[in-house]
């Protein structure tokens, strides 16, 4: 017995030793990986404000040619905090932006509509034009999206293609193997009036890397960056990457 004991006080401070150092161990790498998220944060809140205060010349004159339709994908919970959407259509109407698409999963965006357009009197509605903006003035079209949009636009669509397809084998008696490509989509989408432009940028707010939702067959060459949270949000940030998408270098491939 007395062996015995003296056998597992060894082992009982060795496991202790042991449960030490590894929970020392856990906490420093917490530690340093904590510092570093810190460090890069600081290195972007500073890099924000030194672009939206104009301090770095190569932001200023943002070639927005190539952003002819930006898109915004919020989500639903930050997309009730109307006032930063607000202000965030804002800093785009002073960045120059013309023709962006707000969408979020709830379609909380477009119950925010009347008090979006009463704040920004210079918006007007997507579908309520049909006018090119010109690029020197003031103005900008914003459309107003959500996953609704899209189940009716693909029902639409579809019930097009196969009243298409009933005429054709009414009055066709060999038909042949029926194939339904993405053109024929895309041209039907067109015909119901729901194909939409496709954004040639796609900016993400909230928590979850990804699109949220939005029509997939509106993102076939659209970039996609992820923002981070909307009530984070930095005009800086922003103007960065719009900035980068100019610079990006798209190959559409062979028609």
């Amino acid at each position: 017995m007395g062996s015995a004991s003296k056998m597992r006080g060894p082992n009982r401070w060795t496991a202790q030793i042991g449960s030490f150092s590894l929970r020392l161990i856990w906490h420093f790498i917490h530690f340093i990986i904590s510092t570093w998220f810190f460090v890069l944060g600081l290195a972007g809140a500073v890099d924000s404000y030194l672009i939206s205060s104009g301090l770095l010349k190569k932001y200023n004159d943002l070639n927005l040619g190539k952003l002819r339709y930006l898109a915004i994908v919020v989500d639903s919970d930050e997309a009730r905090q109307t006032s930063k959407v607000i202000k965030l259509l804002q800093w785009l109407s002073d960045i120059g932006v013309k023709h962006v698409c707000l969408y979020d999963e709830e379609g909380v965006l477009k119950k925010s509509k009347d008090a979006i357009l009463e704040k920004l009197g210079h918006i007007r509605l997507f579908k309520e034009t049909d006018e090119i903006i010109p690029l020197d003035k003031k103005n900008m079209t914003l459309e107003l999206a959500s996953p609704s949009d899209g189940k009716e636009a693909v029902a639409r669509a579809a019930n097009l293609l196969f009243s298409k397809h009933l005429e054709l084998r009414n009055t066709t008696e060999d038909q042949g193997e029926n194939i339904f490509t993405e053109a024929h989509m895309t041209e039907a989408l067109r015909a119901v009036g729901c194909s939409g432009p496709d954004p040639d940028l796609l900016l993400v707010y909230g928590p979850a890397r990804c699109h949220l939702g939005f029509p997939p067959w509106r993102l076939r060459y659209t970039e996609i960056v992820h923002m981070g949270p909307l009530k984070s949000m930095k005009r800086g940030s922003l103007m960065k990457a719009i900035y980068r998408f100019t610079l990006v270098r798209q190959n559409y491939g062979m028609g």
